[in-house]
């Protein structure tokens, strides 16, 4: 168990303050909190701003400099957004109406369908659009759902998040230790959202493309899938300009193969995925991490920074 330290509980304490103002308000007015503190948030965190311009511009190199300054600004502003959303996350009311009157879903089928394999399924999405929200939406459908996370740093406000993240049923599988509650997971036939975008450092993972850059990706779910047979859903989400939001989900994939090679590319195919969803509204992806740290070194063989 990680220590609480007074930085945390300093960290944790704004955070409810935080909550409790967005928490307070009508949800139009705490979205616009949210859009003008994301901006402020631009100078505030220089080096995230940074990072972002720089990671955004050699991903899209057919953008102008003027283009690259406004999406990167919409970026931080959606950030700000999906946090001020996340913290009003359990606000939303099953039976209410909410899922009509917030949300516009299609494809949902695909889902459906792979779940009468009886297998569960693996939800694919990434950083893109509020992320978190099949919290909500696929728990209010009748879709069993569970979460993989990765902790935060901060027990205080991890334990926070959890609680909200948990509100309508679904189980936080640690990211850290997660593959056997996966596993059980699948075999009560639930689905289980993983996102493929983050930086996993080798062994575990290997280089693949992302916007025409190397960056490792982990080979668990490519393994997971492969091995079990397992069927795979990608799903996303994507704020629309009225602060509503459009869930797609996208046909099935089975994983074939076996070795090496063929996890490489079932890794590789599944990062494409990714990527062609985050083509659709570039200005709603988390460019503002360390996602490339890939490396040729003198030989040609990819290296990790």
């Amino acid at each position: 168990m990680v220590a609480v330290s007074i930085k945390h509980r300093a960290e944790y304490f704004a955070l409810r303050g935080i909550a409790a103002l967005v928490r307070s308000l009508p949800r139009k007015v705490a979205l616009a909190f949210g859009r003008v503190a994301g901006r402020l948030s631009m100078k505030v965190l220089p080096g995230r701003y940074r990072l972002a311009k720089e990671n955004m511009t050699l991903a899209l190199p057919e953008l102008s400099a003027e283009e690259i300054e406004e999406n990167v600004r919409k970026n931080f502003e959606h950030i700000g957004v999906s946090g001020v959303e996340m913290l009003r996350l359990d606000m939303f009311k099953p039976g209410s109406g909410d899922i009509q009157r917030y949300f516009d879903i299609e494809d949902l089928g695909f889902l459906r369908d792979a779940l009468t394999l009886k297998k569960g399924v693996l939800l694919l999405t990434g950083h893109l659009g509020f992320w978190e929200i099949g919290l909500f939406s696929l728990p209010e459908l009748g879709i069993a759902f569970d979460v993989v996370a990765k902790p935060l740093k901060n027990p205080l406000a991890d334990a926070y998040f959890e609680k909200i993240r948990k509100n309508f049923g679904a189980e936080v599988l640690n990211s850290r230790k997660g593959a056997r509650k996966i596993l059980k997971s699948l075999a009560a036939e639930r689905v289980v959202g993983i996102l493929l975008d983050q930086h996993i450092s080798p062994p575990g993972s290997v280089a693949t493309e992302f916007f025409g850059r190397k960056a490792y990706t982990t080979t668990a779910v490519a393994n997971m899938a492969m091995k079990y047979q397992i069927p795979i859903v990608p799903v996303f989400c994507l704020r629309q300009p009225d602060d509503c939001y459009k869930i797609w989900a996208e046909p099935m994939v089975m994983l074939t193969g076996k070795g090496d090679d063929a996890v490489i590319e079932n890794t590789q195919r599944l990062t494409d995925i990714i990527e062609a969803a985050v083509r659709k509204d570039i200005s709603q992806w988390f460019w503002m991490h360390k996602r490339w740290r890939v490396k040729a070194d003198t030989k040609g063989q990819n290296t990790s920074e």
